[in-house]
């Protein structure tokens, strides 16, 4: 196993000198050797890392001290390492239509909240940056403008954004934001919001009830703020969707709002179904911070692996699409 680790440290260390040109050697080694080992153990438990480390030392401990200390060193930026890589899966999404930004929170531990912005990449999602606060609720709309103001630069000009959030950010600040910077957007609505038409107060309740699922021209909140909000009552579905959104509403445009369900599954893989960073038992917020960069490298390689697998071996039923599409 220790072999392999090194080996395929070997290859990121390659690929982080072409991207990272202007950071430290050292730093550079040091991430690639620990996104290695963790790719192989799976597991966010520093005493696994540390026990799989391909790294001389006469005790466990001393390499676990080791990885403690690549994970408080403050030169290592997470933004400044993500943004090549953050560039370059956004100029793909880009590409091919549409870019989704998903922005949403999960708990790192009984102390420390992630706020995380991904990017919406086939049926799941890639992270792009984040933020670790040591808080039990949400993170509010300062940190949120902050995160969306870092990943701004990075999106490929004359491209179509959409921005999808959770209820605890469908606020109208938000939406503010979003229209600003001139995004279209999906965001959750907590069902309780004052809103108004032609200055009228409504009732977001009764138009629940009386079947009134497409508002365009809403006014949300004392404040105001302009949009639209589509309504989903679908049975099964333990509360209606309250969308507000920048197009048109009607039952496809809010239904669009699924395309948010693919932070879920990335965020199974940082915790219960993956790596389990509720098991890092670290109290740092910057800590957390570079062991979830970490994580993220991780992901991302195990991602390229697979597109680039696909690519050289295709199933069956894509070889054969690709001869017809040949053909024709």
């Amino acid at each position: 196993m220790t072999g392999g680790i090194a080996h395929l440290a070997a290859g990121i260390r390659l690929d982080l000198a072409q991207r990272l040109a202007d950071q430290r050697k050292t730093q550079r080694d040091n991430l690639a050797l620990l996104t290695a080992t963790m790719l192989e153990v799976r597991s966010a438990n520093l005493m696994a890392l540390a026990a799989a480390l391909p790294r001389a030392a006469e005790r466990a401990d001393m390499r676990y001290q080791w990885i403690a200390r690549v994970l408080a060193n403050h030169l290592i930026v997470c933004d400044e390492v993500m943004e090549p890589f953050a560039r370059e899966v956004l100029a793909k999404a880009s590409a091919e239509g549409r870019v989704v930004l998903i922005m949403d929170q999960t708990k790192a531990n009984d102390r420390h909240q992630i706020l995380m912005l991904s990017l919406r990449f086939g049926e799941r999602a890639l992270p792009l940056a984040w933020r670790v606060k040591q808080t039990e609720g949400a993170i509010g709309f300062a940190v949120q403008k902050e995160l969306l103001a870092t990943i701004t630069p990075w999106l490929p000009p004359e491209t179509e954004i959409c921005l999808m959030a959770d209820r605890f950010y469908g606020t109208p600040d938000l939406i503010a934001l979003a229209t600003a910077k001139g995004w279209s957007y999906r965001l959750r609505l907590k069902s309780n919001l004052k809103i108004f038409k032609a200055g009228q107060s409504l009732s977001l309740a009764e138009q629940i009830a009386n079947k009134r699922f497409n508002l365009p021209n809403i006014e949300l909140t004392h404040r105001r703020i302009p949009t639209n909000i589509g309504i989903i009552n679908d049975p099964g579905h333990d509360e209606p969707w309250v969308i507000a959104m920048s197009d048109k509403p009607t039952y496809l445009t809010t239904l669009d709002y699924t395309a948010r369900w693919g932070i879920e599954p990335m965020f199974s893989d940082f915790k219960s179904r993956g790596f389990g960073l509720e098991q890092s038992q670290l109290r740092a917020p910057d800590r957390l911070a570079r062991l979830l960069l970490v994580m993220s490298l991780a992901l991302y390689f195990a991602v390229s692996t697979g597109l680039w697998d696909a690519a050289v071996n295709p199933a069956v039923d894509e070889k054969k699409a690709r001869a017809v599409s040949q053909k024709t």
